[in-house]
């Protein structure tokens, strides 16, 4: 796989450092993280600025060295993330581009490429997290539509989401298999029947939520995919959170640790040669990783724009490496690591999630395992 790149891509990468230079001076001051409904709003406004530019839909239509380039630089320039329209931008929209009629795309991504409407995600429930295919929330057909009732939980940016992936039992009946009868729909989160509780996490924020749904109706036309065959669009959509929809946070944490290093200097840590040889064995892990994202993106792009099961071993071996990350700036900062208002402590906080969010480690080991390896699924 060649890997360097040509004129037209250092033009594009060019062309958007300057932009980025003349853009973020202009942007608003941020707002408080904790804050969803105002970060909405910031992260709604950054995509606008990105759409009118010509850039929004980078994610999707860019060839994957252009869409690595965009990664880059905007993470380098410090330019906002997705944030709250991550779920619509990165899982949601990706999946609809692949699955959805032409209907369902022009609907939908539009809306999402502009920053006009912001999606969560319904997939886990009390009792169906690492076990997706468990799901009890049901769906039974009314004519033209679903009445949907049932729980979820975990439910990312329910508080200020238009819309949810969501999926849903369509068929329970006896020897019916819990990875078939499952259908993914599109529901309007402001339909009758829905209710959002939000759930506070350790850092203080409620980016995440319990959503009960009580006999909620939701379009036939709304289902992404064949009814029935919710289990196979899903994993389509979890093949793009896990394979690309951490990409921009490498290049993230690649900065964070070269800022880590630097504290280290400055207040005598660095003297320590076990730290040196963590944080120089942590910088490996993060090169390593960015050389397999462009592994996965070029061969997403080759096979029809889904990334394969590569995306489960980038995941697992990114999730182990921030929290490294972060257990190695605490060694660093000391006491300061446990102060709430230092960037550092929240996204050490946030970063514990990660061996849980979009498929706990032993979920991916045994993805790993089974389709990269070949080794037999365990009884």
């Amino acid at each position: 796989m060649d890997l360097t790149h040509t004129d037209e891509e250092e033009e594009f990468r060019a062309r958007l450092r300057e932009w980025l230079a003349a853009t973020l001076p202009t942007l608003p001051g941020r707002p408080d993280p904790l804050d969803w409904p105002a970060r909405r709003a910031y992260d709604c406004g950054w995509q606008r600025r990105l759409y009118d530019a010509g850039y929004a839909d980078v994610h999707w239509d860019a060839s994957p060295t252009q869409r690595l380039i965009f990664l880059e630089e905007t993470e380098l320039a410090g330019a906002p993330y997705v944030g709250a329209n991550f779920v619509g931008l990165l899982h949601a929209g990706p999946t609809i581009a692949a699955e959805g009629t032409p209907e369902q795309r022009d609907r939908w991504l539009p809306p999402v490429l502009r920053g006009d409407e912001v999606w969560c995600q319904g997939f886990s429930e009390p009792d169906a997290g690492s076990d997706l295919a468990s799901l009890r929330t049901r769906a039974v057909r009314d004519g033209d539509a679903y009445v949907v009732s049932g729980q979820k939980i975990w439910t990312s940016h329910a508080e200020v989401a238009d819309w949810c992936e969501l999926l849903v039992r369509t068929d329970a009946g006896p020897g019916v298999s819990k990875h078939r009868g499952i259908s993914w729909l599109a529901m309007p989160m402001d339909a009758p029947g829905v209710t959002v509780r939000p759930l506070r996490t350790l850092a203080g924020s409620t980016e995440f939520a319990e959503v009960f749904l009580d006999e909620v109706r939701v379009p036939v036309e709304n289902r992404v995919g064949e009814e029935n065959d919710g289990w196979r669009v899903t994993m389509v959509t979890l093949s793009f959170e896990r394979g690309t929809a951490f990409v921009g946070e490498v290049v993230a944490c690649r900065r964070l640790l070269g800022e880590l290093a630097r504290a280290a200097r400055e207040n005598g840590t660095w003297d320590d040669p076990a730290l040196r040889r963590r944080l120089g064995r942590l910088s490996a892990e993060f090169q390593a990783l960015w050389r397999l994202t462009q592994a996965n993106v070029s061969e997403a792009q080759a096979t029809g724009g889904v990334p394969g099961a590569g995306g489960s071993v980038f995941k697992l071996h990114y999730s182990h490496a921030r929290q490294e990350l972060y257990e190695a700036a605490a060694g660093v900062l000391g006491p300061d690591a446990l102060d709430l208002g230092h960037d550092w402590t929240l996204d050490r906080l946030s970063s514990l999630s990660y061996t849980i969010a979009a498929g706990t480690s032993q979920i991916q080991r045994n993805i790993v395992a089974e389709r990269i390896l070949g080794l037999p699924k365990g009884r």
